[in-house]
């Protein structure tokens, strides 16, 4: 009797470990996805930037001088 308690107490552990990883893993995965989501909206806005950048210094004339501070 007190073998088969033990045993169905540590079933009943393990159950519960397993649950809590269960949803951790989910909400990992839901973060991950949410991660990604993000990473490739910044992606796509700084290829947006860079070219603008480009088109700007394309049209811009700059001088080629010393800083100030020389």
């Amino acid at each position: 009797m007190i073998m088969e308690k033990e045993a169905e107490d540590r079933f009943m552990a393990l159950e519960t470990k397993i649950a809590y990883m269960d949803d951790f893993i989910n909400k990992l995965q839901e973060e991950t996805v949410e991660n990604q989501k993000t990473i490739r909206l910044l992606r796509e806005e700084n290829q947006i930037l860079a070219g603008r950048i480009q088109d700007l210094s394309e049209n811009l004339e700059i001088p080629n001088r010393k800083p100030p501070h020389y």
